[in-house]
């Protein structure tokens, strides 16, 4: 930065990162249900998605946003942060690609197909996230896609209980979520470029292990 040029805010820098958007959007969801809750009796929780409802459609954008009560905000919020954060070491575009298609593609899955009346939470995100650290990893196979991997998978394997079907969750859109994550992961893979292999000083094990790329 030059003498002449001022310095960029503190909040202009924040949302342009991944992981400060990430935070203003989990700052949103605790304001909307905190206003929900104490002023509005929980209204805004009926504007999710509503299955092959028309007037239910909008929801695949407002679901995320909307929670049942504060036990369901806060069962969201650090694995959000966790696997976001996972995400965004990609760059701003990927985990904003990835974001997108979770939100669009999932929700609109769930719109298309799911059960229930009402589908709301950002568990469907949270999925995303790990559909896409996931799919990354099997796609690409190098140590950056691999390592959030083990990661995800150390701290939130147990997540896959809740692909099982149940009531009062929305496992559908957890499902579609983690397939939308897969799919964006996918869309994003980094083709592997073959690269010529001197076999001299090179260890019998090091041959055929494409993590070793």
């Amino acid at each position: 930065m030059t003498p002449d040029e001022e310095p960029v805010p503190w909040h202009r820098r924040l949302l342009g990162t991944p992981i400060g958007l990430l935070v203003v959007g989990l700052v949103l969801i605790w304001a909307v249900e905190i206003v929900d809750t104490v002023a509005l009796g929980d209204r805004l929780q009926r504007n999710g998605i509503h299955p092959r409802e028309a007037d239910g459609l909008d929801g695949i954008l407002w679901a995320p946003f909307l929670h049942s009560d504060f036990g369901h905000v806060a069962s969201n919020s650090v694995p959000l942060l966790a696997l976001g954060g996972l995400v965004s070491i990609r760059g701003m575009r990927y985990w904003a690609r990835v974001t997108v298609v979770t939100v669009v593609v999932g929700g609109g899955l769930t719109w298309l197909t799911a059960g229930g009346s009402n589908h709301i939470g950002a568990s469907g995100v949270v999925f995303g996230y790990l559909g896409a650290i996931l799919g990354a990893a099997a796609f690409e196979r190098r140590p950056r896609a691999l390592a959030p991997a083990f990661l995800a998978l150390g701290f939130y394997s147990g997540m896959i209980a809740g692909l099982v079907p149940q009531e009062f969750i929305s496992w559908e859109g957890h499902l579609f979520g983690l397939i939308a994550g897969v799919a964006a992961a996918r869309w994003m893979a980094e083709p592997r470029r073959p690269k010529e292999t001197s076999f001299d000083n090179v260890q019998p094990w090091e041959l055929d292990e494409p993590w070793l790329d």
